[in-house]
């Protein structure tokens, strides 16, 4: 099956996403469209739709004349992030495992294998592409847009300054959290799924 424009878009913006995130762009780089078509393996219609999106979740900076710059980690954002994520997302888990359909509750179980199989063989990519697909299986059921937009940059912020000071003690820790949000969401219990959730972002806040 050809896929969508929508979905070629996403899957050029989950490229480009990953690569930010787990430094392989690093950050300050200086970059360009050709660039990031080749580096993506997306045409330039997904790519531009894809920096669009990076540039509104404050990775990616546009500066005229000169091109694209990958957005500076700034420490000192880490705690703001982490104040607002915990505000948000344990009301993100109890909407999700009130609303979740019976294959997103499957694709979560996935994600739990996923992350366990990382914390592993201590591959930290495999898990934080883990971790994003957590994070957008939860929004997608969680059926509150407004939620979803304010979460989604936070997130993508927060997994890059997690990679930049990862170790295999925080990614096991990590996991454990993840799941017992997923066991939660499996059970369709708000209550349980909302005090996990606080419990992991709580964890990620000092980690």
């Amino acid at each position: 099956m050809t896929a969508t424009l929508g979905s070629q878009s996403h899957l050029a913006y989950l490229a480009l996403e990953r690569l930010i995130v787990t430094l392989k762009l690093k950050p300050g780089a200086l970059v360009n469209e050709r660039q990031l078509i080749e580096l993506s393996g997306f045409g330039r219609t997904p790519v531009r739709e894809a920096i669009q999106k990076l540039e509104w979740q404050g990775l990616v900076v546009v500066r005229p004349r000169v091109g694209l710059q990958i957005a500076e980690i700034q420490p000192d954002d880490h705690q703001s992030i982490m104040a607002v994520r915990l505000k948000l997302e344990p009301l993100l888990a109890r909407l999700a495992a009130e609303n979740a359909d019976p294959e997103k509750r499957a694709h979560l179980l996935d994600c739990a294998q996923a992350m366990t199989a990382a914390a592993t063989t201590g591959d930290f990519d495999a898990f934080l592409a883990a971790d994003k697909e957590f994070d957008e299986i939860i929004e997608q059921a969680c059926l509150n847009r407004f939620l979803i937009s304010a979460l989604a940059p936070l997130q993508s912020h927060s997994r890059r300054m997690w990679y930049a000071g990862a170790t295999v003690a925080k990614m096991d820790r990590s996991v454990s959290l993840h799941v017992a949000v997923i066991r939660a969401i499996q059970q369709g219990n708000g209550k349980e799924a909302e005090a996990a959730m606080a419990a992991l972002i709580g964890y990620l806040s000092k980690a």
